[in-house]
């Protein structure tokens, strides 16, 4: 037998089974896709959350024909009468975590601030808002506008960089506004100017390795030199003159 569909509230309808039917909990954990022992717990009130009863007779998933088959064999596996509908969410704002949904007027704040060619559309949709929360911020009739403190979206986490800069980017052109730098290219000069940062770097560390080294070797030469005369030997030749250092 393929496996069928499972109850849309399955602890709850679970819990209605143990506490209205004769059904065995085997019967009831296989109807319900829970493991037997979590139908145990239920029965003897050790689950750490009471669940509410949830019918489902009166829900559809169920009739009392089928019920009392189950209860007249305990082998008998429950057949489900109408699968519940698929809860898909409809369109609308993002959706963004309770934590971080108090980070919102600071967001809001800032792009009305840095990116005033944005609409409050596209403002709506980035950040998940209503288009009155984003009018009340720009008149300053927010009703904590004086704990409003302009910030970066991104870095509260209400969308990612490249959402934000796409945004910005369409308005951009939408506004006509054309002396804004593009975001690629912002990027590759950031780009090319970290590499010569880290070329200049790596040549420096170099340098300073050969110097090192160098100073290093003179005074091994003098120790032993200094060494030699105490025990009265013949001093070693003279080392290697160390090449200059620049002056840069």
């Amino acid at each position: 037998m393929a496996d069928q569909p499972k109850p849309l509230m399955p602890h709850a309808t679970a819990t209605w089974l143990v506490d209205n039917t004769g059904l065995s909990f085997e019967q009831i954990a296989e109807f319900c896709g829970l493991h037997i022992l979590e139908v145990q717990a239920m029965a003897d009130d050790l689950a750490g959350a009471k669940y509410t009863g949830r019918d489902p007779v009166h829900a559809g998933e169920l009739t009392h024909a089928e019920i009392e088959k189950g209860q007249e064999d305990p082998k008998y596996v429950l057949k489900m009468h109408k699968a519940p509908l698929a809860v898909n969410r409809t369109k609308g704002p993002r959706y963004t975590p309770v934590s971080k949904r108090q980070d919102k007027p600071d967001g809001i704040a800032w792009i009305l601030r840095s990116h005033p060619e944005v609409t409050d559309a596209q403002i709506s949709k980035l950040i998940g808002t209503t288009r009155n929360t984003i009018t009340a911020i720009r008149e300053r009739s927010h009703w904590n506008i004086q704990n409003i403190q302009p910030k970066d979206p991104v870095t509260l986490g209400l969308c990612s960089q490249r959402e934000l800069d796409a945004v910005v980017a369409k308005a951009a052109k939408k506004a006509g506004i054309s002396d804004q730098v593009p975001t690629d290219e912002r990027f590759g000069s950031d780009k090319d100017a970290l590499i010569s940062e880290l070329k200049a770097e790596r040549v420096a560390a170099a340098k300073a390795a050969v110097e090192a080294a160098q100073e290093a070797e003179a005074e091994a030469w003098l120790e032993a030199r200094r060494a030699a005369a105490e025990a009265g030997e013949e001093p070693a030749p003279a080392a290697p003159e160390a090449p200059e250092k620049d002056d840069d």
